[in-house]
C-alpha cells in the first residue's frame, strides 16, 4: 500500500472558494481504481493549512492518478487559490488487515 501524507497552504480568505474544487478532486480521486482513501482537512488551529492524506493500493494506481483530468484541473487552480508550501511525503506500508 502507498500512503501520501502532507500539507499545503491556502490563504485563509481563499479556503471557502477552494472547497468546491477540493470536493471535486476528492470525489473523483475516491472513484479511481486503486484508491483506498483520499482526504483533505483544514487544520483546526491554522485555517490556511490543509492536511492531505491518501492511501493507494499500489504505486501503479498512484501513477495513473497523476495522469487524470481531475488532477490536471486541480493543479490548474493552484495559482488562483494561492496554494503554496506544498509538502507531501510518500510511504510504503503494509496493507491493512482484513
Amino acid at each position: 500500500m502507498i500512503v501520501i501524507e502532507g500539507t499545503v497552504r491556502i490563504p485563509p480568505e481563499n479556503v471557502e472558494r477552494a472547497r468546491a474544487v477540493m470536493e471535486q478532486m476528492i470525489r473523483a480521486s475516491r472513484a479511481e481504481p486503486g484508491c483506498i482513501d483520499y482526504a483533505y482537512s483544514i487544520d483546526v488551529l491554522d485555517a490556511g493549512l490543509v492536511r492531505v492524506t491518501e492511501r493507494w493500493e499500489s504505486r501503479a494506481a498512484l501513477d495513473l492518478h497523476f495522469k487524470t483530468a481531475h488532477m490536471a484541473t486541480w493543479r490548474a487552480f493552484y495559482p488562483q487559490l494561492g496554494l503554496t508550501d506544498r509538502s507531501l511525503r510518500l510511504y510504503e506500508a503494509d496493507p491493512e488487515p482484513i
